[in-house]
């Protein structure tokens, strides 16, 4: 494939470009390889060199088809956990937080969740990371390789079609005589090629699904040592994890520090007596951030990471606001591994890591925004060893060979779409119908990058505004398509009618098998085997109900 590039960097002061496939004899040697499935380019720095952007087009990734298939969607995958993905027409526009009233984004820091304070959205483009397809009368897809160097940028043109690339080689600095890998991408005709592709070359070995409860979405941050072994005393031998969510700590970043007040004989004890009914002991943790009322950020500032004002690096409006640890402060990067090593020395199993975003929002000098993440990700593996980890608000493929479980869409909301506001906030916003198509598209990445967690099914009626079909809609989706399946239900309450939901849907987690899912309009079109039986069913993605 011959794409064109453009290649952006700067040297003595100045910034310099390369384009076409000409080098610059004085600053660096450009090489390309491209053998028809796989391109790579890299350079050898003759001087020091920082890198700013690369960029080029490429033709010749697709196929087209003439026949009477229906348009072309394309896949394009969110910057991080939360952040909304899914099959998208090109008459489609992309949200973008900024158009909100600057005073609103400011004020609550909406635009920290995902990219939108590095990558300049434009209405009339489409955009992901890392891994892309299209397919209907356009077909191909493209898969990053270079993950652990830089994220790849793909860019659909609303107008015409035309699809570039970009890698996000932005503050990487290379000294005389050192190599990088701008870009390194697989590429082929069908999405079908690609999931081929993806088996073929998974390193990941499978991991072990989960059947589990979680504290937080009933409850919330108003949990207790009674409310715990009270949910934790009725739920039956189905259940392999039992996870205590957000609300144990004083404050957030304030890990070692147990709220008597809500658990007065600590956490140890409730350990224990998961272990004893035979499952997983699971706690939260966000271990890159501290709330601005916490003991940690009030008396350890410096251990916080600082923009070029000198200011710290805000994360976002939770908990009255949150902010990023400095890690490359050794104080601070000794805290994280205490925090996360005292509750493996309590016993925990299962650790849901939350807001990793944060490693890499703040600028690491020559280091790119991809291996600020590797770093930490690879740092939390280190600590917690052979513990199983589920990371969340994570860049994804950042998470490859470290975490076993990742989060694939944003936190489940009480009611489908959330609060009518909140569809003009940010990419990342709590909402079930957003969480429920990431589900679905992302599946192809459960069991060949990592175990997927779909987040929480609800069935209960009190505290919870979701209608029935749309319970059912949640409870399904997310038993057929993930690795994880949890909820925050007290289940002593259900019904006959909820038991049997609730039976049905362990049957497909623990037995069916999808064969493929399409968009269609406002329709996503699934097909499923269950014991030699296939089966086909029709998600209607606006009201949020299943159609036999």
């Amino acid at each position: 494939m011959s794409g064109l590039f453009h290649l952006t960097y700067s040297s003595e002061g100045e910034t310099r470009s390369i384009d076409g496939t000409a080098d610059n004899g004085d600053d660096l040697v450009l090489s390309v390889s491209d053998d028809g499935r796989r391109r790579t380019v890299k350079i050898r720095a003759n001087k020091e060199i920082g890198l700013l952007e690369f960029r080029e087009s490429c033709p010749q990734c697709f196929t087209e088809d003439d026949g009477d298939s229906d348009g072309t969607v394309h896949f394009m995958n969110g910057y991080q956990s939360w952040t909304d993905s899914r099959e998208t027409y090109l008459s489609e526009k992309e949200k973008d937080v900024k158009s909100m009233p600057r005073k609103l984004v400011d004020a609550y820091s909406f635009d920290r969740y995902g990219d939108a304070s590095f990558y300049p959205y434009r209405k009339n483009i489409l955009h992901g990371y890392d891994v892309y397809y299209c397919r209907g009368r356009k077909n191909g897809f493209i898969l990053n390789l270079n993950f652990r160097n830089a994220y790849l940028i793909i860019e659909a043109d609303r107008g015409s079609g035309n699809v570039t690339v970009s890698s996000d080689v932005f503050g990487a600095v290379l000294n005389e005589g050192e190599e990088f890998t701008v870009c390194d991408y697989a590429y082929g005709g069908s999405f079908e090629e690609g999931l081929s592709f993806l088996r073929q070359h998974s390193t990941v070995n499978r991991a072990s699904k989960l059947f589990g409860y979680t504290s937080w979405y009933n409850y919330y941050q108003n949990i207790n040592e009674s409310i715990i072994f009270r949910d934790l005393e009725a739920l039956d031998e189905r259940f392999s994890l039992f996870q205590i969510d957000d609300g144990y700590e004083k404050h957030v970043g304030d890990w070692l520090t147990v709220d008597e007040q809500k658990f007065p004989n600590g956490l140890r004890p409730i350990v224990e007596s998961i272990h004893a009914r035979g499952m997983k002991a699971g706690i939260w943790l966000a271990p890159f951030v501290a709330e601005e009322n916490s003991e940690l950020f009030q008396t350890h500032r410096d251990w916080f990471r600082t923009d070029d004002m000198d200011r710290p690096v805000k994360c976002g409006s939770n908990w009255g606001g949150f902010y990023a640890l400095d890690l490359e402060n050794e104080n601070a990067l000794d805290f994280i591994g205490k925090c996360l090593a005292h509750y493996s020395d309590l016993g925990f199993d299962f650790f849901k890591l939350d807001f990793l975003y944060a490693s890499n929002l703040p600028e690491y000098y020559g280091i790119t925004r991809s291996q600020a993440a590797e770093r930490a990700y690879s740092g939390i593996r280190d600590i917690l060893k052979d513990k199983l980890i589920l990371g969340c608000g994570a860049t994804l493929f950042n998470c490859i060979g470290k975490f076993d479980y990742v989060r694939v869409g944003p936190d489940v909301s009480l009611k489908f779409d959330d609060a009518w506001y909140m569809k003009f906030m940010h990419r990342e916003r709590i909402s079930t119908k957003v969480t429920l198509q990431n589900t679905v598209y992302r599946s192809f990445m459960d069991g060949t990058l990592f175990g997927n967690d779909p987040d929480v099914f609800l069935l209960r009626d009190e505290n919870n505004h979701l209608t029935p079909g749309q319970k059912k809609s949640l409870l399904t989706l997310n038993a057929l398509f993930g690795s994880v399946m949890m909820t925050s239900d007290n289940i002593s309450g259900y019904d006959d009618e909820k038991r049997a939901l609730l039976s049905e849907a362990i049957d497909l987690f623990e037995n069916a098998s999808v064969t493929g899912y399409r968009r269609n309009g406002r329709f996503i079109v699934i097909t499923y085997t269950l014991r030699g039986a296939e089966k086909t069913v029709r998600y209607d993605t606006v009201r949020g109900e299943l159609i036999d």
